[in-house]
């Protein structure tokens, strides 16, 4: 299932939502050469999120294998900084289409009730979380954790809670069949969480097939829980006064 449109309309531009798209191509593009087998390979090996070397807990100059049979040592001593570089750097095309649709679909009604400034740090908050909840899960792993998705499921998780009702149109791929179906926030975004949380449960303490599910978990429950700190009561009231039944329906608030 993959979510394409929502029914809930913005009252500001999402100038925040934007910039952060817009990093993340410039990012694909300039850094990581359009996932080319050498660039994403070296993106990886500098900037991805690696919880064995950032803790420490694997030796220095360990080789990990990072892309089609290429490797790189790592120091043992991982920077800080890889904790927020991960959350711009993807694995391949799909990744990235794929988070920044999500990102698209979820990110400009919630940056509607908190602000460019607020969304913003909104965001990457939900990103460090996530990032933690990937590495308690497997403090010792080598494997390189890249890609927005713990941060947009941090944006699904608010969206959940301040628009359940608001129609999210999904597109349905069925081997040939193909068609799209309309149904509340609250049963798409619920059906996802319960998907990563399952397969969380599944591969706890593993790679999980490359899928970083309890970032996907952490993400989604640290925007279900900062929502409530970072909405801005002055923006979802403007919300209401200029479409007042727009706003009952779609969000309890």
């Amino acid at each position: 299932m993959i979510p394409f449109r929502d029914e809930n309309p913005t009252v500001n531009l999402p100038i925040a939502t934007y910039v952060i798209i817009g990093m993340n191509v410039v990012v694909w593009f300039t850094v990581q050469g359009f996932g080319s087998t050498y660039a994403l390979a070296e993106s990886f090996c500098y900037y991805a999120l690696i919880p064995g070397d950032l803790l420490g807990s694997v030796a220095a100059n360990t080789q990990i294998a990072v892309a089609d049979n290429l490797a790189c040592s790592i120091h043992g001593r991982g920077e800080l900084s890889t904790l927020v570089s991960s959350m711009f750097m993807h694995g391949g095309w799909l990744h990235i289409l794929g988070n920044m649709l999500f990102l698209w679909v979820f990110g400009d009604n919630v940056e509607d009730i908190m602000g460019p400034f607020r969304f913003a740090c909104f965001y990457v908050l939900c990103g460090l979380a996530a990032a933690v909840a990937q590495i308690l899960n497997d403090p010792t792993s080598v494997i390189p954790m890249v890609g927005a998705s713990g941060a947009i499921g941090g944006v699904m998780g608010a969206y959940a809670i301040m628009f359940p009702r608001a129609r999210v149109h999904m597109l349905i791929i069925l081997v040939v069949y193909i068609t799209t179906i309309s149904v509340p926030a609250i049963l798409m975004l619920g059906y996802w969480f319960l998907l990563q949380l399952l397969s969380g449960v599944g591969s706890s303490g593993g790679s999980g097939g490359g899928v970083a599910f309890w970032a996907h978990i952490g993400g989604f429950v640290a925007g279900v829980v900062l929502v409530f700190a970072f909405r801005d009561p002055q923006m979802i009231a403007a919300r209401k006064r200029i479409a007042p039944r727009r706003s009952a329906r779609h969000s309890w608030f």
